[in-house]
């Protein structure tokens, strides 16, 4: 699972806000997908002149995952980058896109279920649900950590 990190689980909080509030989503265009969405919650400065530019060849996240190349400085590369930086791993973005993480999946309210990727609903629900998985992840590092690393130490 991704490295848990608080921008993360809130940009996919937002990621679902979004949706649920009538974002412009299509999960067949690169530009208004799963991943694009994401990183357009992570670092939305970055993500929309970026999305501008995307690659025509390519029209899927998961081809951009395949393609990814972090010295050539394509627009894709940037975002993909972006997802690397937040944690994610090759295999995960492949996951968002079609909404495939086991263990998201078997945390989902309800139980276990195969979700639809180009629901924005399923979407919303998927997002949400890994974000409190990484929450959890979040707590349980604190918990793990020794007391004077959690506290200040006062002089």
């Amino acid at each position: 699972m991704a490295k848990a990190s608080h921008l993360l689980t809130k940009s996919l909080r937002q990621l679902a806000e979004n949706l649920e509030n009538g974002a412009d989503y299509n999960w067949g265009n690169a530009t208004k997908c799963n991943c694009a969405h994401l990183v357009q919650c992570l670092a939305p400065e970055l993500a929309k002149p970026a999305l501008r530019e995307i690659r025509p060849q390519l029209d899927e996240w998961s081809e951009f995952a395949n393609d990814y190349c972090p010295h050539s400085g394509a627009s894709t590369d940037q975002l993909l980058g972006l997802l690397y930086e937040h944690g994610l791993t090759h295999e995960e973005i492949h996951q968002v896109e079609y909404l495939s993480n086991r263990k998201v999946l078997e945390a989902l309210p309800g139980g276990f279920r195969y979700l639809e990727h180009g629901n924005r609903h399923h979407v919303a629900l998927y997002m949400r649900t890994w974000a409190s998985l990484l929450e959890l992840e979040l707590k349980d590092d604190v918990v793990k950590k020794p007391y004077s690393e959690v506290q200040p130490v006062l002089a």
